[in-house]
């Protein structure tokens, strides 16, 4: 089944631009954020300054989650009603949940090797982690070579509600199997974000807010030239479609 295009752009309003809004929302709390983590919060006593890519591991990290339950309810709002604009927001979103959770894995691989003494181990939640990256980076693939039909479509929607279902395995993962990696430091039973000093956890929140806004961003930037391609696509066939009659009906003029 082809996937109905969508037929209509809208174009950009003049006045304010909210997506302007947040790029300076989002430098600012990413510049301010920055400063936190290397002036702000103190010195790890027993992993020095190499913790702090904590601060870009962690939100790195947070928006692959987040990405990846945007991608899970679009997938299956998608697969409920079948609507093109939810999969266009399911494909922008895995993309970029993509790119976060690659760089959550090289921070976290830069950062073992500093304290672990080695770039990979195949720990609980490391494994869980790289399973969830390689769920999604398969969707990718099926959309890229399956092209845009409604069957390669569902098949990413199915990968991407079963792939979401590893996120709270990844969560759990350090709890049932105690291994290398650090027990959780923010979601806790003891409260939120009692793992930490207070200097730790403003300048952690701070930079989760940052990677949020770039997130929002991106994702709606990457959305819209989702929906344009479509609409390109949809066009371009129209006139495929529409050439035969117009030059039969020129070549009969003659």
């Amino acid at each position: 089944m082809a996937v109905p295009a969508i037929r209509e752009v809208r174009s950009a309003s003049p006045g304010f631009d909210w997506r302007e809004g947040l790029v300076w929302v989002g430098a600012l709390l990413g510049g301010f954020g920055m400063y936190m983590a290397i002036l702000f919060a103190p010195e790890e006593a027993t992993m020095s300054h190499a913790q702090r890519i904590f601060y870009v591991h962690v939100p790195a990290a947070w928006v692959g989650f987040l990405a990846f339950a945007v991608v899970f309810v679009a997938s299956a709002a998608f697969l409920w009603t079948r609507r093109r604009a939810f999969d266009l927001a399911a494909h922008a979103s895995t993309e970029i949940g993509v790119v976060f959770t690659t760089l959550a894995i090289i921070s976290g691989a830069v950062w073992g090797k500093a304290v672990w003494g080695t770039w990979w181990t195949w720990d609980p939640r490391l494994t869980t982690t790289f399973m969830l990256w390689f769920i999604y980076t398969v969707s990718l693939m099926v959309r890229a070579y399956g092209g845009p039909s409604g069957q390669s479509a569902r098949f990413a929607a199915v990968l991407g509600v079963v792939g979401f279902l590893d996120i709270p395995l990844i969560h759990l993962s350090v709890l049932w199997w105690r291994s290398l990696h650090p027990l959780p430091v923010v979601l806790r039973t003891e409260g939120f974000g009692t793992g930490l000093p207070p200097q730790m956890l403003w300048a952690l929140l701070t930079n989760v807010a940052a990677f949020t806004v770039l997130y929002i961003l991106l994702f709606s930037i990457r959305r819209a030239q989702l929906a344009a391609q479509d609409a390109l696509s949809a066009q371009q066939e129209q006139g495929r479609r529409t050439r035969p009659t117009a030059e039969a009906a020129k070549e009969g003029w003659r």
